[in-house]
């Protein structure tokens, strides 16, 4: 090692000091009505390689009633390792009970890396377990990289309204922790072959000792924007000037049977609701098609659509961000381009002569 390695391990309980007995990648594995969070599994997939670059195992965390079944799929999805708590009085999440299993666990078996969803249900735990275990919690994580040399988890995200981005270290305690927002990582490709081992762990819990019962659970019917289901999507800024110019946005999304969305400049003017907001402080989406009409493409917005398949921007500023994660770029006025394009796009989708739009 360099003179300058040796400083820095010396330097990092992580390495030769406390924190050495701390190894391992944790996932927290939300379960929803018998069924695996999809962010879970993205997790497994980001966790995968972290935990191969710190040379040891990733480890999925089950809690639940009838949930071993899905110790499988923990496997399929990356995972070395399940710890699996199962018993009836797990049937429905509850912080009490959830987190004493998770606290027990890792003073346990010490992990120094754990990853939950950023879902209610995920912020709601991480939080209660890491003010149990005085430990740091980054919320939002849109990024997560490991150093190597010094075993410190960088969970990345946007800060100051979106204008920087931020990467949070947690030096001095264990474990380390994050929440990811779903559609953010990439899950792995299940791997019916792969296997690994359950650990199976018991609590002793009992009803009349907690402060808390779930008596019924109530299903929101209200009939909501499905924007991280959608194929495609046009969302508009404040390039578009006002709730009139935002109208060019629906009619183009109406011609491609597509989903509205909008930056947080359109939403906080009024011009749409908050549920159509793309970004940090929004949804994270990744439709096959992005449309970005008048947005400059702040940090805080990019985060939420970055991954989308194909992102097609126009601005009439060239030097707009939102061109800088683009695949195809229209610099010029949207409200001369998106009514060129809502005609050719409706002469094609009617088997007409398409005119060229310019």
């Amino acid at each position: 090692m360099t003179e300058q390695t040796q400083r820095r391990r010396r330097k990092n309980p992580a390495v030769d000091g406390p924190l050495a007995v701390y190894r391992g990648v944790w996932v927290y594995i939300e379960v929803n009505e018998g069924v695996i969070a999809p962010v879970s599994l993205e997790l497994l997939g980001e966790g995968r390689k972290l935990a191969d670059k710190l040379e040891v195992d990733l480890a999925g965390v089950l809690i639940g009633d009838h949930v071993r079944h899905l110790a499988k799929q923990v496997f399929e999805y990356g995972a070395d390792l399940c710890y699996l708590a199962e018993d009836p009085i797990f049937e429905k999440y509850r912080s009490e009970t959830y987190m004493k299993v998770v606290v027990d666990l890792c003073e346990k078996y010490k992990p120094e890396i754990f990853l939950y969803g950023a879902t209610p249900t995920g912020k709601d735990l991480a939080s209660a377990v890491a003010t149990d275990l005085k430990t740091g919690l980054t919320a939002d994580t849109t990024i997560l990289d490991v150093d190597v040399e010094t075993r410190l988890l960088e969970a990345s995200r946007p800060a100051f309204g979106g204008n920087i981005m931020a990467t949070i270290l947690c030096k001095n305690h264990r474990p380390q922790m994050a929440t990811v927002r779903p559609k953010v990582m990439q899950a792995m490709e299940p791997d019916p072959e792969r296997d690994g081992k359950i650990i199976e762990e018991t609590f002793d819990i009992r009803e009349d000792d907690l402060k808390t019962r779930v008596l019924e659970i109530v299903k929101n019917v209200k009939r909501t924007v499905k924007m991280e289901e959608a194929d495609i999507i046009v969302a508009g800024g404040k390039g578009l000037k006002d709730e009139k110019g935002f109208e060019l946005v629906h009619r183009l999304a109406e011609t491609l049977g597509a989903t509205v969305g909008a930056s947080r400049d359109a939403v906080e003017a009024g011009w749409i609701g908050h549920e159509h907001q793309v970004g940090q402080t929004g949804v994270t989406v990744t439709p096959k098609i992005y449309f970005a009409i008048g947005i400059s493409g702040a940090i805080q917005h990019l985060v939420g659509m970055q991954n989308s398949r194909m992102i097609i921007a126009i601005n009439n500023d060239p030097d707009a961000p939102i061109f800088q994660a683009a695949h195809y770029g229209i610099v010029g006025d949207a409200f001369e381009i998106v009514p060129r394009l809502i005609e050719a796009f409706d002469r094609a989708l009617h088997g007409e002569e398409v005119v060229e739009v310019g």
